[in-house]
């Protein structure tokens, strides 16, 4: 029997800001290194984001006059029909506009392994302001933004060592952080990022991995159960008062053949669909392996590789279980995204009820420390590697 908490059969639909997992390293415009001013005594630090990846044109430049940038020939890149040696630094400090999205700070395009890239370098603070208008709502509690704050600014500095050789450092979506940049800042964002200026969550003196996700379905899970490696600050932990959240509760129903149909697009037929059993769960009850029997084979999926191969067509978490309807095959389940970290509607419940943000990090980072003066104290560092910084 799932370990779920109260499913209802009804699941509440609307929209919700989707998993975060965190990812930025601040380092050189398009070198490596961690673009970071020590103590304090220059330009702040800065964040590297891909902004774009891909093979087709894309409108890049001033907010106001952007224009299409699109591959050359060899290593080069084209902008308004002119060969450009690769990369390609414009002149100014912004606004940009890069597609749709407008973003502070410089912009880089560079021709690279055959793809065009453009990469935004912002500063730490209007990235960290960002970030949090583009997974919180700006009109949620000042203590949960503030730890959103925290979270972000935290992972930043864990990816900053992780990344060390990497032409870039974060992606613009959710799958590092939600990033649209000034789009997603308000007051209220800029105010989250700037009273916590500088704080990060820490372990053994080093940043932790900050993640977090939407909703966790009555608790999280640790580290381990989602990827494969513990850490001492990703724990379980119970989470109460999610029922505002809209994917609190969910029910997603499978025609049998839709199913078998996603199985065989995926490489992983079974045949002819007879069933569908929860063959395992982790100690937080998610799905640890999902056995699909069918007329040819019997297919087990591990949780994470059944979530990355349903997430699209309805399967919010892997905290649920399976019913055969009429309708279907139904998945009836509880939480939204990989279930780690942070709890964000589990975050805005505890700052309604009057928690600070260092006491809301510390329900969800148990055993990791909150270091007022991490940022500068990691600039200030021998064993981080830093390049001059600024906008």
């Amino acid at each position: 029997m799932a370990r779920l908490r109260a499913v209802k059969e009804g699941a509440r639909a609307g929209g919700v800001a989707l998993v975060g997992l965190l990812g930025v390293a601040a380092i050189g415009l398009l070198g490596c290194g961690t673009a970071m001013a020590r103590s304090g005594a220059g330009p702040e630090p800065v964040v590297r984001v891909l902004l774009y990846e891909g093979t087709e044109p894309i409108d890049v430049g001033p907010a106001r006059a952007a224009r299409p940038v699109a591959l050359g020939t060899g290593d080069r890149i084209r902008v308004d029909g002119r060969e450009l040696a690769s990369p390609w630094v414009p002149e100014g400090t912004g606004p940009w506009r890069v597609g749709r999205r407008v973003v502070r700070g410089r912009i880089a395009i560079q021709h690279r392994d055959g793809l065009l890239q453009v990469v935004n370098r912002v500063g730490l603070e209007d990235y960290v302001a960002s970030i949090v208008g583009g997974e919180m709502a700006p009109s949620w509690p000042i203590e949960a933004l503030r730890a959103q704050a925290v979270a972000a600014r935290t992972y930043v500095l864990h990816e900053a060592g992780r990344r060390r050789s990497e032409p870039w450092d974060v992606l613009a979506t959710a799958q590092s952080q939600v990033y649209r940049g000034i789009e997603t800042e308000t007051s209220e964002t800029r105010a989250a990022a700037r009273s916590t200026a500088g704080e990060i969550l820490v372990h053994r003196g080093e940043p932790i991995l900050a993640v977090f996700h939407s909703t966790a379905g009555g608790r999280t899970a640790t580290a381990g159960e989602v990827w494969g490696e513990d850490r001492p600050y990703l724990r379980m932990v119970d989470v109460e008062d999610e029922d505002d959240a809209p994917h609190t509760y969910w029910r997603t129903v499978f025609a049998p053949a839709a199913l078998a149909g996603v199985l065989d697009a995926a490489g992983l037929g079974v045949g002819e669909l007879a069933g569908v059993t929860v063959a395992g769960r982790t100690g937080s009850g998610r799905v640890e392996r999902l056995a699909l029997q069918g007329s040819r084979r019997t297919r087990t999926l591990e949780g994470p590789e059944l979530r990355a191969l349903l997430s699209g067509i309805g399967l919010r978490s892997t905290l649920f279980e399976v019913r055969r309807t009429p309708e279907g095959i139904a998945f009836v389940g509880s939480g939204y995204g990989h279930g780690v970290g942070m709890s964000q509607w589990g975050a805005r419940a505890m700052a309604q009820r009057g928690a600070s943000y260092q006491r809301i990090l510390a329900r969800f980072y148990p055993g990791a420390q909150l270091d007022a003066r991490g940022v500068q104290r990691l600039a200030a560092s021998d064993a981080w590697p830093l390049v001059g910084g600024g906008k």
